[in-house]
């Protein structure tokens, strides 16, 4: 078994998976060849009963230069091993042991990859040894990923969030949730996840009667069936998710970024709320946040590259020359939803410690494009109730307040750095826009112009369009939103996001899509010049 890699240090297969002997059981070489992705298959391997399973599938995500991250989740405790190929058919591997999965983390075990090429397609397997027997072992699962770029090349990811939301949820007619057909053919590099991974306060119902008379079934698991509270009930989120064959397909062959926001917890979340909500025993928000994290953290695969102490999430994604991704944890800091009206700055939505990382990791990049995800859109008006207010704009048209403050604060230092190349994606309100702010038309002018587009939802009720707020100076450029509100996905009016970079000229395009894959609005941008 050889290596197509560049890792010379990679350990070889003999020293991270039980021998061809033992897997095989006797079958003969060619049915080592067949195990291996050889072409003679004439002896099949002998099936132990009591072998491991791998139950939902393999993910990858945080792609970037010569690194990623692989996951799985074993039906047993078991060690995780992964073969990466150049090869779809695993003629040469790289063998890489990951770690020993177990209760502790609901059997979920990410693991990360190293001194990968760029520019490469690349082909993984991941299989379970159980732990006591090392003659058992799983069927792969197999999966794809894209590495980071070379200089010079194109670029295309995509975007979006709100995934089983308002009580539509995976749909078994529809092959699970009905846009991941559209997303997957797009064959994107890697696929940025807005927020709401999760609907953790959405129960299903295992039908629900559409307007036009037809009738939506859902899959309906225990876990489904309530409110999440406890930690068992908030995997069981992430687990239903995965149980969408075709979204399971799709996260097998994109690389993910994913950052949260409030429906993994419960709506409109803030540290420190206490709930006033019959549907909770458990009152405390802190405490269901520390369980959501920790089953977060166990289904998604992010690298533990966050420069915060205190397990936020943001973190910088560079990919290639043309594009560094900053990634926004806007929930975990998040002040207590009021007016927002304060009149001085309190880090209420980034916190002093993001923000100042923010701005330090803005200047220093030197890729054409600061894509900048923001799990919260800037100008849109999110209201909490008929008081508070959710979002960062509160309606006020005059100088920044409350929120805006923070974000007044980057705009004003990417002017002042002649950073000027800075496109902000967004999801959260479950609609689709193309949003430009312009000093021109706003009340606060120390900024330069930019673009905010805004996707989603992938599969929850569809609302919109929001009120904006004129603080920025924004001006809807486009949208699409139903006519009515909480819009099921059988309606069509789901929506994702794609972007590509011309590795030549550094012009960046967006794309919205709608459910199909039908492009609907079309914008190109032109790096400026400094």
């Amino acid at each position: 078994m050889t290596s197509d890699l560049s890792d010379p240090s990679a350990p070889s297969a003999s020293s991270a998976l039980p021998s061809r002997r033992h897997l095989l059981l006797g079958a003969g070489a060619a049915g080592a060849a067949a195990l291996y992705g050889g072409r003679a298959a004439a002896a099949p391997l002998l099936v132990r009963r009591d072998r491991p399973a791998l139950t939902l599938g393999v993910q990858s995500g945080d792609v970037r230069p010569g690194s990623a991250m692989l996951w799985a989740r074993a039906d047993r405790p078991a060690r995780l091993v992964a073969e990466i190929s150049r090869d779809p058919s695993f003629r040469k591997v790289r063998t890489v042991r990951g770690p020993v999965v177990t209760p502790g983390t609901d059997l979920t075990g990410a693991f990360p990859l190293h001194g990968l090429p760029p520019s490469t397609d690349l082909h993984y397997r991941i299989r379970a040894v159980d732990l006591h027997d090392h003659r058992a072992v799983s069927a792969p699962s197999t999966g794809r990923l894209r590495t980071a770029p070379r200089r010079g090349d194109d670029v295309r990811f995509l975007w979006s969030g709100d995934i089983a939301g308002q009580g539509w949820g995976v749909n078994p007619d529809l092959g699970g949730f009905r846009i991941a057909d559209a997303m997957r053919a797009r064959r994107a590099d890697f696929f940025l996840c807005s927020g709401d991974n999760v609907y953790a306060d959405g129960p299903v119902q295992p039908s629900v009667a559409l307007p036009d008379g037809s009738t939506w079934r859902n899959l309906v698991i225990p876990e489904k069936t309530k409110f999440a509270e406890t930690l068992a009930e908030y995997r069981g989120q992430y687990r239903y998710n995965l149980m969408a064959d075709n979204w399971r397909a799709f996260l097998g062959e994109t690389a993910q970024v994913t950052q949260w926001d409030d429906h993994e917890v419960t709506n409109n979340w803030y540290p420190g709320e206490i709930l006033d909500d019959a549907r909770y025993t458990e009152k405390r928000v802190d405490v269901l946040a520390a369980r959501a994290r920790r089953a977060f953290h166990e289904y998604v695969p992010v690298a533990p590259i966050s420069p915060d102490p205190d397990g936020r999430v943001y973190r910088v994604i560079p990919y290639g020359e043309h594009v560094d991704l900053f990634v926004l944890d806007m929930r975990t800091h998040k002040d207590p939803n009021t007016g927002d009206r304060e009149t001085t700055g309190d880090g209420g939505v980034l916190g002093e410690r993001q923000t100042r990382w923010l701005i330090r990791e803005l200047q220093r990049s030197r890729a054409t494009w600061k894509v900048i995800a923001n799990d919260l859109p800037l100008g849109l008006v999110v209201p909490d109730g008929p008081t508070a207010q959710e979002g960062l704009a509160q309606g006020d048209p005059g100088a920044p307040l409350g929120r805006e403050i923070d974000i007044a604060r980057v705009l004003t230092a990417l002017r002042r750095a002649g950073i000027r190349n800075h496109v902000w994606l967004t999801a959260d309100v479950h609609y689709t826009a193309a949003h430009h702010y312009s000093p021109d038309r706003a009340a606060y002018q120390d900024f330069d112009p930019f673009w905010e587009f805004v996707s989603g939802p992938l599969n929850a009720g569809a609302f919109g369009p929001n009120a904006l707020d004129a603080t920025f100076g924004p001006r809807a450029e486009f949208v699409a939103a139903p006519p009515a509100p909480n819009a099921s996905p059988a309606q069509g009016f789901q929506f994702f996001g794609e972007v590509e970079v011309d590795g030549r000229t550094g012009q960046l395009t967006v794309t919205l899509r709608d459910v199909a894959g039908a492009a609907l609005y079309t914008r190109t941008l032109d790096p400026a010049r400094r």
